[in-house]
């Protein structure tokens, strides 16, 4: 009797330690380590790992020993001894020539010379005359993001055998931007206040700060830029810089630098000045003291990031100077530390006939005139993370001036926190562009490389916005896009779809029967996210303030360009902005195969077709359909798309968590419910337009289109409370 009992405990503990069974909160991300289950992989990986050297003392090599015998010991289910200076049979060896002997004494200068100071080496080597296996760098960094990648490889799965694998950084500046204000509310954050508990700081260091570096020095990001662009002033104050540096503090042993966003009107702001045009000597001297200043607190702050002349925001052009001068003024001022400027091109003159060409236009005359340490972060198309835009111009017309990436991987556009909507397709779309700057081949990815034209730096930065709810990012698949910003970043020729199943393996489980239909949910559920919201190259079609459901009636603003019917032009003779010669021209930004291609209507690809041409309904696409049948079409097939997630979601019970489970069912219920929402709204208006009757084979909407417009303002703020709402401000 005893005996049975004690099988029936025995069997109960092993089902609550489960992974199948076990409560999860999807707090530790990608960073899951649990138990190996594939038994055979399991055996390997323990008949290969049997201790670690980790050899140096730095902060550094101490996360990498810290990570690395977490991990192993997660993974393999078992102690994975520590020791030093003793490589026996199944060691796993890390470090620098510098910190280690054991690595100093093999033979990896060729191969450590080609991976450069970030990059790592993870290879099958002997170590007196013993099998181990080495992750090896020419900086402590490296060995950081070696270790990562190592584990990476046993949380996929990966077999060992004859490991040889080289691996080095495509940028210099892999940055995360967050949109938190001072008061911790995040301005288009879906997740919960900010991260960062002012009030507790510098006396209180949160565990999760330290868990933030680590997510972030998995994926190699090496930056993070804590505030909103929207800036504060006082963020230079001795109050926050002091708060700041314990930050840094905790984030610098994971080679992740400092970097704030400044409002360009501080000295102003704090009252020392009555100016601030950036050919005032007085206000030179004052950046170079304040910036001496963030320096005492922070020896390896990065840098600036300045959002200028745009929305409101103060700027040189407020004192008839240019963004150059701006720039250059505070790369001055930085440049004797080592720190750059990060300038976003994110900048429209409200008098402009097309918004679409206002980066261009007030940039192409300054290429050339930035300072060095100065980088024009510019978002991925010319308007405003829209689910699909073409390519910002900007990219490839700026042979002489730095240039860097910024995406966004917060869901503005995309449904909150509510859809599921995986942009990892859409980076890869931009990345892979050909921008034809210096003939074919010349695409986005290699344009920021710097192997295009000679950049001295280059860069990527991705909005994140993620906040205090336990998993971080509110929707649990919101932490994919975080993920595939930071494996892109470090690498742009991966692709989308290896990068979704890797995060699937590691923040779910290898079972092949979960993988690949979540894998088909998060390829097609960007598409989905364009279709029942705005295909064809419509754009902008949101609601104003939240951002989240649709207006595509809204036509009254204090700016046109702020309205959807700037964008849409819908009218009885047709639907889209003219963009070629006989309209605002801005085609003609665009390298001429470019330029003819996109201008053409013949010849533009239909999934940006409104973007550049204004089209009759009665327009014959590729399908057969007329243009308002195709429109229909895909609107509804958005909707369908979400159905068919929603139902091959629906068949995964059990082979993963309740909790996150049950969590993504509810989510997907919201997201059909939405984006029916979405077609009837925008099929309803654009039909006033058209005249014609929505095909008789789909369903009709349940409601009229009074009754999706009533729905604007309330309906669709989740959150009333939360700043976006409030704010017609887009970003």
């Amino acid at each position: 009797m005893l005996k049975s009992s004690l099988i029936a405990v025995a069997l109960l503990f092993s089902a609550l330690l489960s992974p199948v069974t076990l409560a999860e909160d999807g707090y530790e991300m990608w960073l899951r380590y649990h138990t190996v289950a594939d038994n055979n992989r399991l055996k390997e990986y323990r008949g290969q790992i049997k201790q670690l050297v980790v050899e140096g003392e730095s902060p550094t090599l101490a996360a990498a020993r810290q990570e690395l015998q977490s991990g192993l010991s997660g993974l393999l289910g078992l102690t994975v001894p520590v020791q030093t200076g003793l490589a026996r049979q199944g060691s796993v060896v890390v470090g620098t020539p510098a910190s280690s002997p054991l690595i100093a004494g093999l033979d990896l200068g060729d191969a450590l010379q080609a991976v450069g100071p970030e990059g790592f080496i993870i290879r099958h080597t002997r170590i007196n005359k013993r099998d181990a296996l080495v992750i090896a760098a020419n900086t402590d960094v490296g060995a950081l993001y070696g270790s990562f990648h190592f584990l990476r490889l046993l949380q996929t799965h990966t077999s060992l055998k004859d490991l040889a694998i080289e691996s080095a950084p495509r940028v210099h500046h892999r940055v995360v931007n967050h949109w938190d204000n001072l008061n911790r509310l995040v301005e288009r954050g879906y997740a919960g206040l900010s991260l960062w508990e002012w009030g507790n700081l510098p006396q209180h260091k949160s565990p999760r700060y330290t868990d933030y570096a680590r997510i972030n020095a998995s994926l190699g990001i090496n930056g993070t830029v804590i505030n909103n662009v929207n800036a504060d002033p006082r963020i230079l104050s001795d109050q926050f810089l002091e708060k700041i540096a314990a930050l840094a503090d905790i984030f610098r042993p994971y080679g992740i630098r400092m970097y704030l966003s400044i409002n360009y009107d501080s000295p102003r702001a704090f009252g020392d000045l009555d100016t601030a045009d950036p050919l005032d000597p007085r206000v030179q001297a004052w950046w170079k003291a304040r910036t001496e200043k963030v320096y005492s607190y922070i020896p390896d702050f990065g840098g600036y990031l300045v959002k200028a002349d745009s929305e409101g925001q103060p700027g040189p052009q407020g004192y008839g100077r240019d963004h150059a001068d701006g720039a250059n003024m505070l790369a001055d001022a930085l440049a004797p530390f080592g720190g750059v400027v990060f300038w976003r091109a994110f900048v429209y003159d409200p008098a402009i006939a097309d918004r679409f060409r206002g980066a261009w236009d007030e940039f192409l005359p300054l290429d050339g005139k930035f300072r060095e340490n100065v980088i024009l972060q510019v978002k991925n198309g010319p308007i405003d993370f829209q689910p699909r835009e073409p390519f910002s111009p900007l990219f490839g017309a700026l042979p002489k001036t730095n240039t860097m990436m910024e995406f966004q991987i917060t869901q503005e556009y995309f449904g909150f926190d509510k859809h599921l909507a995986y942009q990892g397709p859409l980076f890869t779309e931009s990345l892979n562009t050909d921008t034809f700057a210096k003939g074919e081949g010349s695409t986005i990815g290699k344009l920021l490389e710097g192997k295009v034209f000679e950049y001295t730096r280059t860069g990527m930065a991705g909005v994140i916005n993620p906040g205090t709810d336990r998993n971080w990012t509110g929707h649990p698949f919101v932490q994919s896009s975080w993920y595939a910003f930071g494996r892109l970043a470090w690498d742009h020729s991966l692709s989308a779809e290896a990068i979704a199943e890797e995060w699937i393996r590691m923040t779910f489980n290898n079972n092949p029967a979960f993988i690949d239909p979540v894998l088909a949910i998060m390829m097609q559920s960007r598409e989905a996210g364009v279709n029942y919201r705005s295909p064809l190259g419509l754009t902008h079609l949101f609601a104003q303030g939240h951002h989240y459901g649709p207006a595509p009636w809204y036509e009254k603003a204090e700016r046109a360009d702020w309205t959807a019917a700037y964008y849409h032009r819908a009218a009885k003779d047709g639907i889209g902005f003219d963009r070629t010669a006989s309209g605002s021209n801005a085609v003609a930004q665009y390298p001429e195969p470019l330029a003819k291609l996109y201008g053409n209507l013949d010849t533009v690809p239909e999934e940006l077709m409104l973007w550049f041409h204004h089209v009759s309904w009665d327009h014959r696409m590729q399908s057969g359909r007329t243009l308002w049948d195709e429109l229909v079409h895909l609107y509804y097939s958005g909707v369908d798309q979400v159905r068919h997630m929603q139902k091959e979601w629906d068949k995964l019970e059990g082979l993963i968590d309740q909790t996150r489970f049950e969590q993504v069912k509810a989510l997907l219920v919201i997201q059909e419910r939405d984006a029916v929402i979405w077609r009837d709204s925008c099929v309803l208006y654009f039909q006033t337009w058209s005249g014609k009757a929505i095909p008789a084979n789909y369903e009709k909407p349940a409601h009229s289109l009074d009754h999706y417009r009533s729905l604007e303002r309330t309906f669709y703020v989740p959150e009333p409370w939360h700043p976006a709402s409030s704010s017609r401000a887009l970003k």
